[in-house]
């Protein structure tokens, strides 16, 4: 470790204990939400639906991984497959450059295979019109249908590093089904992203009209899920790092 990055680890051992900090951050991420902070944003002109912070870490993750294959479970507007897309493109940019060449933008090395159960026509004709286009299959039905999960796997291919990120129907039974579906798709090292794990650390009364509540989220399937599931532990320090983030105890490192 370089002395800056000592000094990193130092801090974030310091804000994970932080009690003030983690009061405030709570705090902040109740009003925010309710306020329906993270609809603001948008990456390379499609909404995307996340906290700064959150994208910031996939950044991170993505040049720390350097995956292949990012597969992605929820759409919505398109910004999260534009943003992986947009970050695989910087890899292959930079494999091109140390190699003294350059990149075929119509035969790209890296790809997004995203999959949604309502990919709305609108939504899909921007995201076809993207310049990431090329680099992003999508693919319409439910993330746990085995015809699906099938329809994924020939699209990952034989993909050396691949990255998921779980992001649909936030419920209980439906995440359970996703990481028995998904994890086992993601390399050594590399993550299981699972969104929205918030859920559990909100008011009951925020998700009125979703399906998903306290007691029946992204968090308690993670929980669950690793309890049988023990090639993968919670990347704590990302949890410090990040403070305010959809994702706490989500982000999951396949350590065997």
């Amino acid at each position: 470790m370089t002395d800056f990055e000592r000094e990193v680890a130092g801090r974030l051992q310091e804000a994970a204990r932080n009690d003030d900090l983690q009061a405030a951050t709570a705090t902040f991420m109740e009003r925010s939400i309710a306020a329906r902070y993270s609809y603001n944003w948008f990456w390379m002109g499609r909404p995307i639906i996340q906290y700064p912070q959150d994208i910031c870490a996939m950044q991170e993750l993505v040049w720390r991984v350097r995956p292949d294959v990012i597969v992605e479970t929820g759409i919505a507007h398109g910004g999260s497959l534009i943003l992986s897309a947009s970050l695989l493109a910087m890899l292959d940019l930079c494999d091109a450059t140390e190699a003294g060449g350059v990149v075929d933008p119509a035969q790209p090395k890296r790809r997004v295979v995203g999959v949604d159960i309502d990919i709305r026509p609108h939504n899909r004709a921007a995201i076809e019109a993207h310049p990431m286009a090329k680099r992003i299959t999508m693919i319409q039905g439910s993330s746990v249908d085995p015809g699906i999960v099938a329809q994924v796997k020939a699209a990952v291919g034989d993909a050396k590093t691949v990255l998921v990120c779980l992001d649909s129907n936030h419920t209980h039974d439906h995440v359970l089904a996703e990481l028995e579906a998904y994890a086992p798709m993601v390399t050594m090292g590399s993550y299981c992203v699972v969104f929205d794990t918030v859920i559990e650390n909100l008011p009951s009364e925020m998700y009125v009209d979703r399906p998903w509540d306290v007691g029946d989220n992204s968090m308690t399937a993670v929980q669950e899920w690793l309890k049988s599931n023990t090639g993968f532990v919670i990347d704590h320090e990302m949890d410090a790092k990040l403070q305010i983030s959809v994702a706490p105890n989500g982000y999951l490192r396949r350590v065997r």
